[in-house]
């Protein structure tokens, strides 16, 4: 049943039932795609491995993490499977542009902030396959179009990024224009497709977007040219979210008719939203490092060991608070990655 009782905070990853020995179906391949995988592996695992064109060449800590299994699967399904060359030529775009935007030092926190400050994106729950929300809404937007404002969404994809579960590799991304909402320019809104489809490939589970007005669609006819032919069947309209089941009432926001009456106080969101997503990434660096961090480790290993960890601790607690057990859900995501 809804209540109305207000919600200020974003809900912590939820307890995904893992079993290490039975890896999801992107990590199993055939042997022509075993072979590419392993002269991509191979490429970026040499001692000597110098990223080209780049004065300081050498990969960084930083990069080698980006560069688990599951990301240079990502880049391989992104071109196809064509060869793994046609890979690395990508891969090695995206650790250049990630060092020229700034993702290692300039998009931080206290960098996006300004963009925060009313709410018009927002990291908050879970759809039905546990992929995390991220919520737009372009009515509350509060800022001249900048490339800070770019800065903004690229710092919540790495956040999403951190707050996926072990089997999970894609998001769900909700649009509401609801309250005569201003939509971005022609020219920004190519920007961040491009970002998107060409940094990060293989992220995009569904793109659900509700209220839209005559010019809104209009400008979305205007931009999908420039959207990804396996991108677009992704991109669904007014949908039903509860009746078909696409995500638990207690996972949805109410103007999207779930039970979460979520209300954007800045200061009960962000720092929260912050500190829950710093201390997610220490734990993966900390279990990345225990595994040898290298190029190449699995994320399902990395974020399976966090989840058997907790699963652990709540097993010595016992029971909740009530006396009831934790659930816990299926792995999500079981099926062929998708592609953006």
């Amino acid at each position: 049943m809804a209540t109305n009782n207000k919600i200020y905070e974003a809900p912590s990853p939820p307890t995904i039932s893992v079993d290490p020995t039975t890896p999801p179906p992107p990590l199993k391949l055939t042997d022509v795609q075993q072979k590419m995988y392993d002269e991509v592996l191979q490429h970026f695992s040499k001692e000597d491995y110098k990223l080209p064109e780049e004065e300081s060449a050498a990969l960084k800590e930083e990069e080698k993490f980006w560069l688990s299994s599951e990301c240079l699967l990502r880049f391989l399904r992104a071109v196809k499977w064509a060869s793994a060359r046609a890979a690395i030529k990508r891969l090695e775009g995206t650790l250049k542009w990630r060092r020229e935007f700034g993702l290692y030092e300039l998009i931080t926190a206290s960098h996006v902030e300004p963009e925060a400050l009313t709410g018009k994106m927002v990291i908050w729950g879970y759809d039905i396959d546990q992929r995390p929300a991220l919520y737009l809404r372009p009515s509350k937007q509060n800022t001249e179009e900048s490339v800070r404002q770019v800065h903004f969404v690229v710092w919540a994809l790495e956040r999403l990024t951190e707050l996926m579960g072990p089997g999970v590799e894609t998001l769900a991304l909700m649009i509401d224009f609801a309250d005569r909402a201003k939509n971005p320019s022609i020219g920004q809104a190519r920007t961040v497709l491009n970002i998107l489809q060409t940094h990060y490939p293989e992220r995009l589970g569904r793109g659900l977007v509700v209220n839209v007005p005559f010019l809104i669609n209009a400008f979305f006819k205007l931009i999908t040219p420039f959207i990804d032919p396996l991108t677009r069947p992704k991109v669904r309209f007014n949908p039903d979210c509860l009746g078909e089941r696409l995500f638990e009432p207690a996972q949805l926001f109410s103007e999207w008719k779930g039970d979460a009456h979520f209300e954007y106080e800045h200061e009960k969101y962000w720092g929260p939203l912050v500190r829950m997503c710093a201390e997610r990434r220490e734990r993966l660096w900390e279990k990345w490092r225990a595994l040898g961090a290298k190029v190449g480790i699995r994320e399902w290993d990395v974020k399976g060991a966090i989840e058997l960890e907790d699963r652990t601790a709540v097993s010595v607690a016992g029971t909740t608070q009530d006396g009831g057990t934790i659930p816990e859900v299926a792995s999500g995501e079981q099926g062929a990655a998708d592609t953006l």
